[in-house]
């Protein structure tokens, strides 16, 4: 079965970074778009970067441009998150997704991939 795995979270201060990692362990997704995803406590899970296929383009929610870089490696099968600068207000469980769908409307089109989350708490 298409599993998708996320790792790297954890307690940090704020200022600091992280890196998420999302691996595809069964090689389910090599051809699909792949996003970071993001719910808070009380709030709706929303979306915050995704990568292309081939890793050759992105697209970020607007909060997080210049801090966040979502990356792809293909061969390792795995997307990464890189999170720089990070501020309280990024303290949420974070979610990878996957979708047939083209990467840049993964905002808008629910993707039927998840992976189960890891949780990122920023400390001020």
């Amino acid at each position: 079965q298409a599993q998708l795995v996320e790792s790297g979270g954890g307690l940090v201060q704020a200022g600091a970074s992280l890196r998420l990692s999302c691996t595809d362990s069964h090689r389910a997704f090599s051809h699909y778009a792949m996003g970071w995803f993001r719910q808070a406590p009380g709030k709706e899970r929303e979306f915050v970067a995704s990568v292309s296929w081939d890793g050759e383009r992105q697209y970020y929610v607007d909060s997080v441009k210049g801090r966040f870089t979502v990356s792809r490696d293909t061969a390792e099968n795995t997307v990464y998150l890189q999170m720089n600068s990070l501020k309280p207000e990024d303290t949420a469980v974070y979610y990878c997704a996957a979708t047939p769908a083209p990467h840049q409307t993964m905002g808008s089109v629910k993707s039927p991939y998840w992976g189960q989350g890891t949780q990122v708490t920023v400390s001020s």
